[in-house]
């Protein structure tokens, strides 16, 4: 039998596993593996969809093997997705109150970012963003409700565009839906257009 933690002392392990209900309808991972392309996921992503329209799934322990698998990732030929999520950002840092750890998270995270993107050949695009807002100087540990950021880099994509604020996060797979050839999702507006040269 093991120790029990103090209140508020408690943190999550590498083996979290969110237990989702399965879409109630195709996403685009579906879709994107209904046409044969790869859907690899890194961190807790498949768990988010159930296992659903993912060809491969790879569990981190944190941001530091994160990175590193998106890294060694961005080496490996073919085409697909490579749906990451960092998850120190929110579970370690976000819903722990913890800023300076959140900036030193960032720090890393620039650090490793332009090895990556110097890695993409000419016609992929790295996507940037968070699911939710999670700002660790907001007092409590729930979700925040600012808007999420929206970067988006490659070869291919045009400097200094400024997207807005979009009007759904659905934008992001409707672009991903133009830029890999797929059929139109229900919902979103790609952006895709507007930042490729």
């Amino acid at each position: 039998m093991g120790h029990a933690s103090a209140p508020g002392a408690y943190r999550r392990t590498a083996n979290r596993r969110d237990f989702s209900l399965p879409p109630p309808a195709g996403t685009l991972l579906d879709h994107m593996k209904e046409r044969g392309k790869n859907v690899i996921t890194v961190g807790k992503v498949d768990d988010l969809f159930a296992g659903r329209g993912v060809t491969e799934a790879i569990h981190t322990e944190g941001n530091t093997e994160g990175e590193a698998v998106i890294e060694d990732l961005a080496r490996r030929a073919g085409e697909g997705l490579v749906f990451a999520n960092l998850v120190d950002f929110d579970q370690q840092y976000g819903h722990r109150n913890d800023p300076t750890g959140f900036a030193r998270a960032l720090e890393q995270f620039d650090e490793r970012l332009g090895p990556m993107l110097g890695r993409l050949r000419s016609d992929e695009m790295c996507l940037i963003t968070a699911d939710h807002g999670n700002d660790p100087t907001t007092p409590g540990t729930d979700h925040t409700r600012e808007y999420a950021p929206l970067l988006v880099a490659g070869p291919r994509v045009r400097p200094d565009t400024d997207l807005g604020t979009r009007g759904s996060f659905a934008d992001v797979g409707a672009t991903l839906a133009e830029m890999f050839g797929l059929k139109r999702l229900e919902a979103g507006r790609s952006f895709l257009r507007e930042v490729r040269r």
